[in-house]
């Protein structure tokens, strides 16, 4: 008792899990909504539109207040924050969805990225990873191979095309983990520095017919579901819960936890996607599950020895 309430109020290890829960349900919500788009009566475009639209709109006061900042930014680290999780992100997650299943965005875009990221480590000169990190992204490759297995076997040139493209989405999205730990921004900032270059992006690809948008003509409730939940819920919420859960939980417990988010989305992809979970599925997503809180486990006094 005395770990949730002190005084009683909320300690803030209590208050820092229920940010982060917030957070992995909104990341649920990224795979299903890049799942059902393809249903929906918007195009990426207008998707993309919305995702880094809406962050701009409800933080330009705060934004233009640290506009020094944002230019101070150095342009190869700036690079890999728009690169990795801007427009090519973005697209390559919502066309990736479209070709696979809901537990495939919410299973390889996230769950890849701890490999992702420490090939990238690995590759500026840091150690090659040991022990639990390493029997953890065993389980990752593991996990993704028993997800694609089947497909694979079948030569399902689809499903298999849209496996790569969340492969890359989940490289891409590794490439901006690293330039956040190289950039000296608070979350508004960094928000700002992704959305602000991405929304000049989209629109020129839109108004140069690169990519079509038919945001005009699009339902009212696809605008309002993608607005809520890619803008104002992936572009605004899921960055800020994020960063005060870190630090209130610390990086380790935030990344253990953060790994539930494969089983949300196949739980959630039942009743709102009537998606069944097959066999690879079952077996899949609890390896990657598991891979990803193993892979992202730091041993505490090597850590503080080499800092």
């Amino acid at each position: 008792m005395g770990v949730a309430r002190r005084n009683g109020r909320f300690s803030p290890q209590t208050v820092g899990l229920v940010a982060l829960l917030f957070t992995v349900a909104i990341w649920a919500a990224f795979a299903l909504s890049a799942r059902a788009l393809g249903a929906s009566t918007l195009l990426p475009a207008d998707a993309a539109l919305l995702r880094f639209g809406v962050p701009l709109v409800v933080l330009a006061p705060a934004l233009w207040r640290r506009r020094r900042q944002l230019v101070a930014v150095r342009p190869g680290t700036a690079a890999k924050i728009v690169c990795g999780a801007g427009v090519p992100f973005f697209l390559a997650a919502m066309y990736g969805g479209s070709l696979t299943s809901a537990a495939f965005v919410g299973s390889i875009v996230p769950g890849m990225v701890p490999l992702f990221v420490s090939a990238l480590m690995v590759a500026g000169g840091k150690s090659i990873p040991r022990g639990t990190q390493a029997a953890g992204l065993a389980l990752i490759v593991a996990g993704v191979a028993a997800l694609v297995w089947r497909y694979t076997a079948a030569l399902d040139a689809d499903v298999l095309l849209g496996a790569g493209t969340l492969l890359l989405a989940s490289g891409l999205w590794a490439l901006y983990t690293v330039g956040l730990r190289e950039v000296d921004l608070d979350p508004v900032g960094s928000i700002g520095l992704l959305c602000l270059p991405s929304f000049a992006v989209i629109v020129l690809l839109a108004l140069t017919g690169v990519l079509p948008t038919g945001l005009a003509h699009a339902a009212t409730g696809d605008i309002a579901l993608f607005l809520v939940v890619q803008g104002l819920g992936v572009g605004l919420c899921a960055g800020l819960l994020y960063a005060f859960a870190i630090r209130r939980l610390g990086p380790e417990r935030s990344s253990v936890v953060g790994s539930l988010s494969p089983v949300a989305v196949v739980l959630l992809a039942v009743p709102l996607l009537d998606e069944s979970p097959t066999l690879s599925v079952l077996v899949g997503v609890p390896l990657i599950t598991l891979g990803v809180a193993l892979a992202n486990r730091r041993p505490r006094t090597k850590v503080s020895a080499h800092a």
